[in-house]
Protein backbone atom coordinates (compact mmCIF):
# COMPACT_ATOMS: atom_id res chain seq x y z
CA UNK A 1 0.00 0.00 0.00
CA UNK A 2 1.38 3.42 -0.97
CA UNK A 3 1.39 5.83 1.94
CA UNK A 4 1.83 9.58 1.66
CA UNK A 5 4.50 11.12 3.89
CA UNK A 6 2.93 13.26 6.62
CA UNK A 7 3.94 16.89 7.15
CA UNK A 8 6.17 16.94 10.22
CA UNK A 9 6.34 20.06 12.36
CA UNK A 10 8.66 18.94 15.15
CA UNK A 11 11.75 16.81 15.63
CA UNK A 12 9.72 14.59 17.95
CA UNK A 13 7.25 13.85 15.14
CA UNK A 14 10.14 13.00 12.81
CA UNK A 15 11.70 10.68 15.39
CA UNK A 16 8.36 8.93 15.91
CA UNK A 17 7.99 8.44 12.14
CA UNK A 18 11.49 6.97 11.88
CA UNK A 19 10.71 4.46 14.65
CA UNK A 20 8.14 2.71 12.47
CA UNK A 21 8.31 0.54 9.34
CA UNK A 22 8.76 2.96 6.42
CA UNK A 23 8.41 0.43 3.60
CA UNK A 24 4.90 1.68 2.76
CA UNK A 25 6.35 5.12 2.02
CA UNK A 26 8.92 3.84 -0.51
CA UNK A 27 7.43 4.84 -3.83
CA UNK A 28 8.31 7.38 -6.47
CA UNK A 29 5.76 9.97 -5.32
CA UNK A 30 7.44 10.40 -1.93
CA UNK A 31 11.11 10.56 -2.80
CA UNK A 32 13.44 11.97 -5.39
CA UNK A 33 17.11 11.26 -5.77
CA UNK A 34 19.49 14.02 -4.78
CA UNK A 35 23.18 14.48 -5.28
CA UNK A 36 25.31 15.79 -2.45
CA UNK A 37 28.40 17.84 -3.15
CA UNK A 38 31.13 16.99 -0.68
CA UNK A 39 34.27 18.61 -2.03
CA UNK A 40 34.84 22.27 -1.14
CA UNK A 41 34.62 24.72 -4.01
CA UNK A 42 37.88 26.70 -3.80
CA UNK A 43 38.85 27.38 -7.42
CA UNK A 44 37.07 30.04 -9.48
CA UNK A 45 36.33 30.13 -13.20
CA UNK A 46 35.38 33.18 -15.23
CA UNK A 47 33.58 32.07 -18.38
CA UNK A 48 31.97 34.23 -21.03
CA UNK A 49 28.97 32.79 -22.86
CA UNK A 50 26.31 34.31 -25.09
CA UNK A 51 23.22 35.75 -23.41
CA UNK A 52 20.90 33.23 -25.11
CA UNK A 53 23.07 30.32 -23.94
CA UNK A 54 23.06 31.59 -20.35
CA UNK A 55 19.30 32.09 -20.50
CA UNK A 56 18.84 28.50 -21.75
CA UNK A 57 21.14 27.17 -19.00
CA UNK A 58 19.22 29.04 -16.32
CA UNK A 59 15.90 27.79 -17.72
CA UNK A 60 17.11 24.16 -17.75
CA UNK A 61 18.60 24.50 -14.25
CA UNK A 62 15.30 25.86 -12.95
CA UNK A 63 13.46 22.92 -14.54
CA UNK A 64 15.62 20.47 -12.56
CA UNK A 65 15.45 22.65 -9.40
CA UNK A 66 19.16 23.52 -9.25
CA UNK A 67 21.03 26.80 -9.05
CA UNK A 68 22.44 27.44 -12.52
CA UNK A 69 26.10 27.38 -11.42
CA UNK A 70 25.64 23.99 -9.77
CA UNK A 71 23.88 22.79 -12.92
CA UNK A 72 26.88 23.87 -15.05
CA UNK A 73 29.23 22.12 -12.62
CA UNK A 74 27.21 18.92 -12.85
CA UNK A 75 27.30 19.06 -16.65
CA UNK A 76 31.08 19.35 -16.53
CA UNK A 77 31.42 16.53 -14.00
CA UNK A 78 29.10 14.28 -16.00
CA UNK A 79 31.05 14.89 -19.20
CA UNK A 80 34.40 14.22 -17.51
CA UNK A 81 33.06 11.00 -15.96
CA UNK A 82 32.54 9.52 -19.44
CA UNK A 83 35.44 7.62 -21.01
CA UNK A 84 37.41 9.57 -23.60
CA UNK A 85 36.55 8.79 -27.21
Amino acid sequence: MKKKLPTLKTDKQAEKLLDQDLSGFLHKGNFQSVRFEFMPKTAKVNLRVSAPLLKAIKRRAKRVSLPYQRYIRQLLERDLAQPEA
